[in-house]
């Protein structure tokens, strides 16, 4: 597949308090295995745009637009959530963040690109229309798949493989039958989201210290007959690596080759059923070389995916 890795430098502005595990090393992470592993020559390195507040407004209602806008402080940090702190330069990585899927979208629409990675921060699967949480402000992924249906994108697939359920981006399209969401999780776990499905919800709670042999089933079971069945024209992907064994934010036991056989998965159906491409969003993943292995896995099988 032409694949592209799509980030910024002014996603390393946002910092949030001491410690705090979504750090700007994440991406350092994933930027040096890229170099390391040699898939630097593979892929193409894209800078993401600036988006717009129109852009925001796809997903999110205008009052939390305002609301983030206005607690950016002048100096020190000021909390959204408990989990989600914003410091004086968090609206430069936010616009990038939220900038490198609508230039994903509109390379794929112009058959530039068969899948892109967006490696950019702060996440965005746990906010919602009209809140921020779980270290996420807006929701990148979601007004991604909200711009490329403004382009025309009629059928849109997501699948969310974060160790925490992708409470936001259910939350904006439960009621749209175009866009179904495939989201596993580690259950009993955050966000705590009651457990529902219906025809484009395929909620899939794993228990604690679930492997690579329970995700497979999981895909094979649940995911794949829905996929197959839905026909997408576009398949976003919530690509979180907190699931892995070694990551301690959570208690499953994902490694890197699990990463790699769902995206190989994903890429096969996706030729298969005629997408028009694949793009995925980096969300989770906080044990820095885990994450960046893993996150190179999956790029790796989208590039070697033909």
């Amino acid at each position: 597949m032409r694949t592209a890795i799509i980030s910024h430098p002014f996603c390393r502005k946002h910092k949030m308090i001491d410690d705090h595990p979504e750090c700007p090393e994440r991406l350092d992470a994933i930027a040096d295995r890229l170099l390391a592993s040699g898939l630097d020559i593979a892929v193409q390195q894209k800078q993401a745009p600036k988006a717009s507040r129109d852009h925001y407004l796809l997903a999110h209602d205008e009052a939390l637009v305002a609301l983030v806008e206005n607690s950016i402080p002048e100096q020190g940090l000021t909390s959204l959530d408990g989990d989600t702190w914003l410091c004086p330069d968090s609206l430069m990585a936010i616009e990038r963040a939220v900038g490198a899927g609508v230039l994903a979208v509109d390379e794929i629409l112009a058959d530039n690109l068969d899948a892109a990675f967006c490696s950019v921060r702060p996440p965005g699967h746990h906010a919602n229309r009209t809140t921020s949480a779980g270290f996420c402000v807006f929701n990148n992924l979601a007004i991604a798949v909200k711009y490329a249906q403004s382009k025309g994108v009629k059928r849109i697939a997501i699948v969310d493989f974060d160790v925490h359920h992708g409470n936001g981006t259910q939350d904006i399209f439960i009621d749209d039958e175009n866009v179904l969401f495939c989201s596993l999780f580690q259950y009993p776990f955050y966000p705590n989201t009651a457990i529902e499905n219906n025809a484009t919800l395929v909620n899939s709670p794993l228990p604690i210290a679930s492997d690579g042999n329970d995700l497979k089933a999981l895909y094979n079971q649940q995911w794949l007959p829905k996929l197959t069945e839905f026909k997408p024209e576009l398949l976003f992907i919530s690509a979180g690596f907190d699931a892995h064994l070694e990551d301690d934010m959570a208690s499953l036991k994902f490694v890197e080759d699990d990463y790699a056989w769902l995206t190989e998965q994903l890429a096969q159906l996706s030729n298969k059923l005629g997408c028009k491409g694949i793009i995925s969003y980096l969300e989770g993943g906080y044990a820095l070389s885990a994450l960046g292995r893993s996150a190179i896995a999956h790029v790796k099988a989208l590039v070697d995916n033909d």
